[in-house]
């Protein structure tokens, strides 16, 4: 019988302690940030480029810190992709995390670290509904209920212990998935410091001296590998119950001051960190061209039969469509340099053909319809102002749309659809849409043009417009459609 596998830390590895200055303090100890941030300090520090460690503070009542503690804040991450047509994974230890605090159970650990004169960054994910006011946080809570309550209080405490020095001031990075996450961060705290009745001066200082960043995070984290875990670690030699898996490709878009680029030399390091006065141009890159691709070749990839992303690749019909969506009708609407465009849009291609990332078409179909209109529609318009003629291959995305919410039928809070592989499917969006939906295809007229007329007419899905006033829109979706219907939608791929 084999002996049981030593538990991580330092004292397995025989390394120090980590004793680096507390620099970061980081709301969140998911796989996300852990492969992500943590990872992206780790190689900061062994470039020596940057002498500081991370805090871990646990957002909710239960978590991960006990766990994080127990294994020194160690924990292995494994990288895993496509870089340049080769397969490539990658082992590492990340030691950038010093502790962990439960602020449900130690209060007073947790306001101790804003008295920390070393702190200097705060980073989170707490999920896209974490940037939010509550109306129960209260300043006697420990903790109050939010994100921004508790960022609030730790801005107080802070504020308290140095004066309100511009010295003391702090650099918020929030990596939560919305868009101007800095701006509605910093709108929360200065609403919760109002309703606390806080001290002008102290809202001063937060207004002057704590730097509130719009970010934009891309990386695909895939977290435990609860499958390969036991032979992971049979091979690693020791037990992780952290263990974290990503794809390779990473990048990060900072809107902030010049001297943060200096501060916290990400770049530096080699890492695919942008900082910059402007992200917007970035966050429509990402969009368009990673979200863009998802939502203008799923829906039709789905009905051709395909279940993950990366049969999508495989498919040389869809992968062929997917390379000229992108390359000759969604970069043509953007402003960044060619060159730029050309590369993020080709690690797009490797990210989907990733055989470690097993990405379900029927998970990325959730709620298509605000996803097109957000993803896929611009470019649309963009590219018939620019180019004076309607893109086939967008034009036919949105067709499939029409095409996969065909159903007659909700049940269980989904319209359903069939496909000619499986049959049945669940169609998720809100019930308004998939109510609408389903009354477009149960009228007694459901003509392609009649039923594409309907669709596009209704301007409650697209941003208050009537794509009928789109010329040429209605006549080419309508024809699209029918052949899809007719014929299936890999033989209707303009």
């Amino acid at each position: 019988m084999s002996s049981p596998l030593p538990k991580l830390n330092a004292a397995t590895l025989d390394i120090p302690t980590n004793t680096r200055p507390e620099r970061i303090l980081q709301f969140g100890e998911g796989a996300f940030l852990r492969g992500f941030v943590d990872w992206m300090v780790h190689q900061l520090n062994k470039q020596a480029l940057f002498d500081g460690s991370v805090v871990v503070v646990q957002p909710l009542a239960n978590g991960l810190v006990d766990a994080l503690n127990a294994q020194d804040g160690l924990f292995t991450h494994i990288l895993r992709g496509v870089v340049d047509g080769k397969l490539v994974e990658e082992t590492e230890v990340v030691g950038s995390i010093r502790r962990g605090i439960n602020p449900f159970a130690d209060f007073d650990a947790f306001l101790a670290t804003a008295r920390n004169p070393d702190l200097r960054f705060v980073v989170s994910n707490t999920t896209e509904a974490g940037i939010a006011c509550h109306p129960d946080d209260r300043i006697d809570a420990q903790p109050p209920v939010s994100f921004p309550g508790k960022l609030t209080r730790l801005l107080l405490e802070r504020f308290q212990a140095f004066g309100g020095t511009a010295e003391s001031g702090l650099v918020i990075l929030p990596c939560e998935l919305i868009e101007f996450n800095g701006t509605n961060l910093r709108r929360c705290v200065l609403e919760t410091a109002a309703k606390w009745e806080l001290d002008a001066a102290m809202i001063s200082w937060i207004e002057t001296h704590v730097v509130f960043c719009n970010t934009l995070v891309d990386r695909i984290v895939t977290g435990y590998p609860r499958e390969e875990a036991a032979e992971i670690c049979a091979k690693l030699g020791y037990e992780d119950t952290l263990l974290n898996t990503s794809e390779v490709f990473h990048a990060w878009v900072i809107e902030g001051p010049a001297s943060l680029a200096e501060e916290l030399p990400l770049d530096k390091a080699g890492l695919n960190v942008i900082f910059t006065r402007d992200y917007k141009p970035y966050r429509d890159r990402k969009v368009r061209i990673l979200n863009g691709a998802h939502t203008s070749t799923v829906l039709a990839a789905f009905l051709a039969g395909h279940d993950l992303v990366k049969e999508c690749l495989d498919d040389p019909a869809f992968a062929s469509f997917l390379r000229d969506a992108l390359n000759e009708e969604i970069i043509p609407t953007l402003d960044l340099p060619r060159s730029d465009l050309d590369a993020f849009a080709a690690a797009v291609l490797e990210r989907f053909a990733n055989p470690f990332v097993k990405h379900p078409l029927l998970s990325i179909s959730l709620n298509s319809t605000s996803k097109f209109t957000a993803r896929v529609l611009p470019s649309l318009l963009t590219y018939l102002d620019r180019r004076g003629k309607l893109p086939a291959r967008l034009v036919y995305s949105l067709a499939a749309l029409v095409a996969f919410y065909r159903g007659t039928e909700i049940a269980d809070g989904a319209l359903i659809g069939t496909r000619a592989k499986d049959g049945a499917y669940p169609i998720k969006d809100s019930p308004e849409v998939l109510e609408f939906f389903r009354d477009v295809w149960t009228r007694p007229d459901t003509s392609a043009e009649a039923v594409t007329k309907a669709v596009l007419g209704h301007s409650a899905l697209w941003n208050s417009k009537d794509l009928n006033d789109v010329p040429g829109l209605t006549k080419a979706v309508a024809a699209d459609l029918e052949k899809i219907l007719v014929q299936g939608a890999k033989a209707a791929l303009p």
